[in-house]
């Protein structure tokens, strides 16, 4: 089983008993964390895709250690003027180790409740606001007419 997961804002791909350096996480070595922003998942040639997270898939890792990797080196320069500037850093990262992928078969049938309820209150309030827009319309034309009858 596969899957391509997101931790810390980057995406990786993953698989059970893997070991992989995600950026730094800040919690102790030796931690159990819990993830669940799982995107894609494959299982036996059968391919989930979420969106934009699977709701029901999660998986656990457990910190190995922290790092800092090789050197990344930054080099400026503009030619013909003489300037140069040559900077770098060391990018820190975590270890991880991928315990297990589970995928639970409930459907959350609140998440959608709650999505019907939320776009339902979204179509009436922009019913209202369309209704209270041509109601000043109509009353503003009104008043021009009355206006333009008393000049004359």
């Amino acid at each position: 089983m596969n899957a391509i997961v997101e931790i810390a804002g980057k995406q990786f791909s993953i698989e059970k008993d893997a070991q992989i350096k995600v950026p730094k996480l800040n919690e102790e070595p030796g931690k159990k964390i819990n993830f669940d922003k799982v995107l894609m998942l494959t299982k036996s040639g059968e391919t989930k895709l979420g969106s934009p997270y699977l709701d029901n898939a999660t998986f656990n890792a457990e910190i190995l250690s922290h790092g800092r990797d090789k050197k990344v080196v930054v080099f400026k320069m503009k030619r013909r003027k003489g300037y140069q500037k040559k900077q770098g850093h060391k990018q820190e990262y975590t270890l991880i180790k991928i315990l297990d992928l589970k995928v639970s078969s409930k459907k959350t049938t609140t998440a959608k409740k709650t999505a019907t309820a939320k776009k339902t209150a979204t179509a009436k309030k922009t019913a209202t606001a369309k209704k209270t827009a041509t109601a000043k319309k109509t009353a503003v034309t009104k008043k021009t007419a009355v206006t333009k009858k008393t000049t004359k």
